[in-house]
């Protein structure tokens, strides 16, 4: 079995070929796994379903152990496609705090960090 990445690949029922295909996939496609829904508000102002996570975003986790709570994104981890946010995190035996990494797909932006004009550009896009 290839190790690299195959641009060619359209999909697979085979849950071992996706994982692959996640985990080989180069950054800017990466990227792209980390977009996160709009909140209905969002929707409504941008004319967009989804966008990228960014550090400073305000979001809502929708699934899991942490679902109803927010909190801005504290870290995107771009090669784990992984976020941490603020308010979640877990003790550890040392009493020290560690982040939780959440999966981008059970997340929804509720603001967004627009401070970059680049960002401000892309989202004015089609």
């Amino acid at each position: 079995m290839k190790t690299q990445f195959s641009k060619t690949w359209v999909a697979s029922k085979q849950r071992r070929k996706q994982k692959k295909y996640r985990l080989n996939a180069p950054l800017h496609i990466k990227h792209k796994f980390l977009s996160v829904n709009l909140s209905k508000e969002l929707r409504a102002k941008h004319k967009k379903r989804s966008f990228p996570l960014r550090k400073g975003d305000l979001i809502k986790v929708l699934r899991g152990k942490y679902k109803g709570k927010s909190g801005k994104v504290e870290a995107v981890l771009l090669k784990r496609t992984k976020v941490h946010i603020e308010d979640i995190q877990r003790a550890k035996h040392d009493g020290s705090k560690k982040f939780i990494p959440l999966e981008p797909s059970n997340l929804q932006i509720i603001e967004l960090d627009l401070t970059d004009k680049v960002r401000v550009k892309a989202l004015e896009r089609k």
